[in-house]
């Protein structure tokens, strides 16, 4: 905008009042309103792969030192509809199939009449009591072995209710075929849908039964990667390139039981003993300060 400039007597006066008009003027425009500047992103707590000494913070953790299940942390699955694996078992809540005992907890395999199911076991979840995202996981346990036995250490994804298996994500820390004590597989299960499912993971062959002593069993989850060790050696790493889609950034829940029969290992036979006892000496969830 040009501003003129006025001469002569009275040019004061009149410069003071078109400023002024123009001052006003500009006092009513209509003006944006204050939109707030975006909030950069936050990090999410862990996020960054550290050494796997370095989470030393415990965050979460059970002893199981106390002589009963703690139902703050655990809740019990139960059922015995073959869990889309036709297994065997059915998880009950009954002290013959989950109880503490020696500072352990213990998940039992029976062979015992439940219904329509021969027999019977546990299932414990963390799931609506605690999420892990990033950082370390421990898990430290003794397995049994035995044709048609299959105790497993996992985590589904949280939001399951809402994204169903295998679109929610599963993390298998540890599984064991009972007739193969020798190999432990970590698999990762994933997709867009149960039609869609995909899953990728390694075997790692030991040199005795992993039934023989307890074991700690370890994940690190970071942002696009999980790395898995036994007794603090590594042995695998999964990446966001391992996997598309990748739910693995997502938080998961704990799952410990002691599956019987099904498609992983097949049934029981002659030569498997029970019960089978899965002994757990404590889960616990580290992060890096």
């Amino acid at each position: 905008m040009n501003i003129q400039l006025f001469q002569g007597a009275g040019s004061l006066q009149l410069r003071v009042s078109v400023l002024l008009a123009l001052s006003l003027a500009s006092c009513t425009e209509v003006k944006p309103k204050n939109i707030p500047a975006p909030t950069p992103g936050v990090p999410v707590v862990n996020q960054e792969a550290r050494d796997y000494a370095q989470y030393t913070d415990l965050i979460w953790s059970d002893e199981f030192g106390d002589g009963t299940l703690d139902l703050t942390k655990w809740a019990y699955e139960q059922g015995g509809g073959g869990w889309g694996n036709n297994e065997l078992e059915n998880y009950t809540t009954s002290p013959d199939n989950v109880f503490l005992a020696g500072g352990n907890l213990v998940i039992q395999a029976n062979r015992q009449q439940s219904g329509g199911n021969a027999y019977t076991s546990g299932r414990l979840v963390t799931k609506g009591k605690q999420s892990f995202q990033y950082g370390r996981i421990d898990v430290r346990a003794k397995v049994p072995k035995g044709k048609g036995v299959w105790p497993a250490i996992w985590m589904l994804g949280s939001d399951i209710d809402q994204n169903n298996w295998p679109v929610c994500g599963e993390i298998d820390i540890m599984e064991l075929r009972g007739s193969k004590p020798r190999e432990m597989l970590s698999t990762m299960h994933y997709g867009t849908s149960s039609a869609d499912h995909r899953f990728k993971g390694t075997t790692q062959t030991l040199a005795t039964d992993l039934s023989d002593n307890f074991h700690i069993f370890s994940v690190v989850r970071s942002r696009d990667q999980m790395r898995f060790f036994l007794d603090g050696q590594q042995y695998y790493t999964f990446t966001s390139g391992d996997a598309s889609p990748y739910p693995f950034n997502n938080p998961f829940f704990v799952i410990l039981n002691v599956a019987v029969g099904g498609n992983f290992d097949g049934n029981p036979d002659a030569t498997t003993t029970f019960p089978q006892q899965m002994q757990v000496d404590y889960v616990r969830y580290y992060q890096y300060k």
